[in-house]
Order: C-alpha cells, then structure tokens, then sequence
C-alpha cells in the first residue's frame, strides 16, 4: 500500500523539512523528476543558520542568508559562515618579516624505521614550528567578497535579524533560483539570488519602495584573505587595496589587490576583478577602504557581479539572461542523471531519506563539481585551509558515476597529471619508485606537513580507481593514453612500498591508517589497504595487458605474496595483531568494511565480511563515526546482501548522520558542513538500488532510473 500524499508530507515536517505541494508522477512507469525535485526545495529559516543556502555552478559559489545575500553575516560566522568563492581563489600570505624567512626546501624531514631502513616524513615540527604551521596554512582558499543589502531604518541605524518580519526564502533547485522575501519596518523586501553556470557570476534583483527612499541598497565589502574557517581577516585593511573605477553609467569594475601576498598563479603581488553591472537608474559609489554599494531611485535593482581573474572576453549577461541559462542548466542535471523515487513508501523515513538524497545531489555538484578536487567543505567555508584531502576525493565524487554525471568526476582528475612530478619527488625522496600522492594538498599540489597525514597510504590506489572509471565510461586507446602515466606511477610506488618478509609482502609500519586512531609505529597490514593494494595492482596490470605492454614482474609478486587480510574468530581486524578491534577500537572509521563498500568479492571472503558487518553494526560507537562511515557501511551490507542491514547503516541516529535544512551534514562544532557524507549517501543509495535493492519489508515501494553500479 503506497504512501498518501499526506502521509509523505507529514514525514518530511517530522523532521523539520518544509515542503511544498506534492505533484504524482505521471506515469508508473517513469518517474516524474520535477515533481521529485520540487518537493525538497530547501527553505532558509531566520532563526536556524543551518539553512544557509548556496547556489553555484562546482566553480564558484555564493552562500546567502535569509536575505538572500550576505547581510547578517554575523549571525551566521560561527555556526555556518557565508563566503564567496571561487576554484581559482587561493592566497598565500607574504613570509614574516625575519632576516631570513624559511623557505619549503628548508623544511627538515623526520625519519622513521621502516624494516631498518630510514624513511623521511614531514610529520615533526620541532624546532620548526613557523614553518610547519605556514606550509599547512598556505596556499588557502579565500572569501572574494561580501555582498549583501544593507537596510537602514528611518533613524539611520542598520537592521538587524531581529527586524525581520514575515521571511519567506525558498531555493528552486529545478531552475537554481533563490528566492527570499520579508518585511522590514512594515514594507515588503523580495530578492532573487541565482549564479551563472559556466561563469563566476552572480545574478541579483531586489524589490522594494525602500531602495527609492534610500533606505535599501546592495553593498560589497571585501576582506583580507585569511586561512581560517571564513576565510576572511575584516580587520586588516591595510594589506590590501579595493579600487573602484566606474566604466558608464551602468558600469563599475572594482580592482582587488594585496600587499606582497600573492594570488596563487599570478605572478607579482596578485589580484582579481569584481564587474558589476546595474540596472537603469542605479548609481555606484564607494565609502571607506573596502565598501562599495549600488544605490537606485526606483523601486528595483538589478545587478551582475562578475568575479574574474583577467578581462573578460566578453560582457556579462543580463539578470533575465542569467536566469534563464541556470534553469536550463538545471532542469538538465535533474532530468538526465539519475533517480530515486520513494514518494510511494510507508516507511516513516522515506520522505527524509528521499530529501537527503535529492539535496545532496544539488550540494554535491555546487561544490564538489569543479576543476580541483574539492575540501571537506567544498566551495562553503575553510575546513583546513580549504585544501583538499585526496585520500577522501573518492567519497566526495565517485557517486557522480553512479549517478551516471560521469563528467562531474572527470572534471577534477586533470590535477593527478599536474601534480605527478610532485608525487613523484616525494616517492623519489622516501627511496620508493614511482608516484606518491600527497593527502593534504592546496592548488599547488604540495603534501602538507602533520603528524598523521604524510603518513596514509589508502590514496595511493584511487587515481587507478579513476582511470578505470575513465577506461569503463570510455573505453578507448585515447583514454589508456592519457591515463598510462597514472596508472604506471601509481602502481610502481604501491609494489616498492610493500616490504618483502619471511616470504609475505607487508604493508608498515610506519602507517596511519584509514581509521588514523591507532599508532603508526606498530600499525601493520591494515584489512582495507592489503585489500586495495591487491585490487589496484591487478588492475593495474590488466592496463598493461591493455596496452599491449609485457608483463611488470614486481606487480605480479607483490599481490601473489601480499599478507592475507587479518582475521579472527571469523571476524575481520581492522589491523594486524589488533585482537581487540570490537572491543578498543571500535571507533573512527569502520574500515574492515571497506573492501566490501569499495571493491568485488573477489578482495575479500564474503563469508566472513558479511559476519564482520553483523558484529560492527552490533558494536560501533556511530557516535564517534564520521559522516561518510554510514554510507559506506550501508554499501558494504547492500553489496553483501544483506538489504535490510544497508538501510539500517544508512539511517543510524546519529549526531554525525544529522543533515541540516539546507542538506549539508553535521559533524562537529567547527566543521558543521561535511560533504563526504553527502558523497557516501549518493553511492550508498546508488549502491543499495542496483544491487541488493530497499528491504522487502512492505514499507519501501521504490522506483529507480540511469544509475549504474560502481566497479
């Protein structure tokens, strides 16, 4: 019996969601994807920042208020900062002034014993502690700008929150459109807010009889860049310059520039552009240092605001223009990517999991869709200086695949070819062959310093992961060519850094592993890296075999000779010799799941991974988990299986599971918004419905379309 439209409804209310009118699909045979999507527009709250939204394109983003633009800031700083962000905007802040500022090359390496061999790792700070701080620090990505109303009441003074009345703000993810109404000293304010999909540009129009009063207008302020969560220093105006130059009367550019810190890829000090464009009857004028606004004598103003690193080659388009190309954008992704219906189910939990999965599809491609890999955060606010994590670039894009948007992945995998000579010094440098990827990187593509990250290895086989997703999507010469290097790379360091010992193969120590909670002195032969290490160098063999190559003997004796999975009992370990896995370590990731989540059955005994699923879902502490753990352990039980135990992972009550009104996924305080869960989600629900399928428990009627299974 199928979920009433009003039983749907009252689901989603249960757990804070407002929703719309629901619309039937159409047909029963196809699924009706506006309806789909509509029904999950996320709406902004005045008293939860949690429901910040964002619109973007994967290379820029704009995170708004219940305004629709950045105007109360304030309100918002600790929970969920609003930022301006772009793929190409990272700084790096000039040395201190010492005599002699050091430099990367005089960072001093530690060595650790590996089989009586010294290996150096940038994992001490020592005596070195400004150093090992501004490596971390810098380059880091950077807030481009507030943009926001700002609102006078009739004594002069600035609104606050608190002068709000009747908010209304609803995001369209159909067309990408933001809209965001109120009142304000009685009189009615309406702002649409909407980001281009090919440019770094945002689209504003703002109605009200308070802009001819002169009490409404929009203003920009710019900050200093900073490396910390909201990327902004707002208390450093003499490091940097804003020059605002009017081109016509429509027209303004505002000139961006920093004192001997630099704009990372520009050469000398560094800087970018604002172009702004304006509707009739708008005037453009600055006040202090770093604030501009557009002020009208009408009722309305619309205006573009171009952030743009050089001139640009061709003018900006109208608000109507932008508009209009965002919802052609849109109603694309939507209606030719895959989909999950759910709206026909009586579980009391379909129409939040149906909302996590729609709002998580939009998040990710926002801000996990662009030409980098992207932060934890993706394009929201800093979480570690806005670098990047690459061991969690699969959690954060692999799902695109499956959700056959093959092309948002493939966006971000040119950075493995740019950054392969850097890769390869850091192997060169450890004495091993081959490639290794950094964990922490920034757009430089350099490994950041930190007494865990050098340290993990579970990165090492992804870009093989990737290529074999290219290889899958199009399986041609071209693609084995362009991947070759990769792959070879890739492979070579993974069979030089296996240890040959008393006739097995060893990986570690040293090591972190993906759980990072035990100690990388004793940690051996972890059941997720031996199973992907085995994976990727079969792989990466069938590449040779591709390419008509003879065979690599190393790549053929590592995998043959490699340390079996540890086990116990009929139970996995998470690590050699950690006997007591459910009983101290049960906590951080659950990684003796992976080689089921990730890889075939051919990694692992699917006997004894099914029995290992039981006792962790029995005994982990989900509180100390992270956000993407429960997707991934609903991808082991779904590839296992074992259907009901996928939904169960799934949806763990837990403060890591909790997803926010705008779909953004908790994980603690200073990091509130954790787009690998949202990632795991997608391959999860992607996962769950084309292999084991929904529990057959009679409360899931789900219809499905376009999504493919993972490798």
């Amino acid at each position: 019996m199928g979920l009433t439209r009003r039983e749907f409804l009252i689901g989603a209310a249960a757990f804070g969601v407002a929703m719309p009118t629901m619309t039937r699909p159409t047909t029963r045979t196809s699924i009706d994807r506006r309806a789909l999507v509509k029904r999950h527009n996320p709406r902004g709250r005045l008293d939860d920042p949690f429901s910040a939204l964002s619109v973007g394109n994967g290379e820029f983003a704009f995170t708004a208020d219940v305004t629709g633009l950045q105007t109360f800031p304030q309100a918002y700083e600790k929970p969920f900062p609003l930022c301006t962000t772009a793929q190409w905007a990272w700084h790096t802040t000039p040395p201190s002034p010492l005599p002699s500022h050091p430099h990367r090359e005089d960072f001093r390496y530690q060595d650790w014993d590996t089989c009586g061999r010294p290996v150096p790792y940038a994992t001490d700070k020592t005596g070195q502690e400004e150093l090992f701080n501004r490596l971390r620090d810098n380059p880091h990505r950077m807030h481009l700008g507030r943009v926001a109303l700002e609102l006078t009441k009739p004594d002069g003074s600035p609104a606050s929150p608190a002068d709000l009345a009747d908010v209304e703000q609803t995001l369209d993810l159909w067309s990408g459109l933001l809209s965001s109404r109120f009142r304000f000293t009685g009189e009615a304010v309406e702002v649409r807010t909407c980001a281009h999909p090919t440019r770094d540009l945002l689209a504003i129009g703002v109605r009200s009889p308070l802009i001819s009063r002169g009490r409404l207008r929009i203003g920009l302020r710019f900050p200093y860049p900073s490396p910390t969560r909201a990327m902004a220093d707002w208390d450093a105006a003499d490091r940097h310059r804003s020059e605002g130059v009017r081109v016509d009367d429509r027209r303004a550019a505002i000139v961006r520039t920093f004192d001997g810190g630099t704009l990372e890829g520009n050469s000398g000090g560094g800087g970018y552009r604002v172009l702004l464009e304006w509707s009739q009857r708008a005037t453009f004028d600055g006040t202090g240092r770093h604030h501009f606004y557009v002020a009208s004598a009408s009722d309305e103003i619309e205006l573009t605001c171009l952030f743009i690193r050089a001139a640009p080659k061709e003018g900006p388009p109208s608000v109507d223009q932008v508009q209009a190309a965002a919802a052609e954008h849109w109603q694309k992704f939507w209606s030719e990517g895959g989909a999950i219906d759910l709206s026909d189910s009586t579980h009391p939990r379909a129409a939040e999991l149906e909302r996590r999965i729609v709002l998580s599809q939009y998040n990710t491609a926002v801000h996990c869709a662009g030409s980098l890999p992207p932060a934890e955060t993706g394009l929201l606010f800093n979480s570690w200086n806005g670098k990047f994590h690459l061991e969690m670039h699969w959690w954060h894009g692999v799902h695109f695949a499956a959700w056959n948007r093959f092309g948002l992945l493939a966006k971000g995998l040119d950075f493995y070819q740019r950054i392969l000579p850097i890769a390869r010094d850091i192997a060169a440098r450890q004495g091993y062959r081959g490639a290794r990827w950094p964990k922490m990187a920034g757009v430089d593509g350099h490994d950041s310093p930190s007494p865990v990250g050098p340290l993990l290895i579970w990165q090492q086989p992804h870009p093989i992961y990737y290529a074999e997703l290219c290889y899958r999507n199009e399986p041609t010469r071209a693609t084995l060519d362009r991947w070759r290097e990769i792959v070879e790379a890739s492979a070579d360091f993974m069979a030089s850094y296996a240890v040959l010992h008393d006739g097995r193969y060893l990986l570690g120590p040293p090591m972190k592993t993906v759980s990072e909670n035990t100690d990388a002195k004793s940690a051996m032969n972890p059941a997720f890296e031996l199973a992907y290490w085995r994976w990727g160098l079969s792989i990466a063999r069938k590449w040779r075999e591709r390419l008509g190559q003879s065979r690599e003997p190393l790549w053929d004796d590592v995998p043959a000779k490699l340390a079996p999975l540890p086990a116990q009992d009929g139970l996995y370990l998470m690590q050699e010799g950690l006997t007591d896995t459910f009983t101290k370590w049960n906590w951080e990731h659950p990684a003796l799941l992976m080689p089921a989540a990730m890889l075939d059955r051919s990694c692992y005994d699917a006997e004894t991974m099914r029995r290992t699923l039981a006792k962790v879902m029995d005994v982990w502490q989900w509180d100390r988990a992270w956000g993407w753990d429960f997707g991934m352990a609903a991808m082991a039980a779904a590839r296992l299986g074992e259907a009901d135990l996928a939904m169960k992972a799934l949806l763990i009550d837990s403060p890591k599971n909790r997803h926010h009104a705008n779909g953004h996924v908790y994980q603690r305080e200073n990091l509130t918004a954790y787009l690998p869960a949202n990632g795991a989600l997608l391959s999860a629900a992607a996962t769950i419905a084309t292999s084991s399928g929904f529990p057959r428990d009679g409360r899931w009627s789900v219809r499905s379309e376009n999504l493919s299974t993972l490798l």
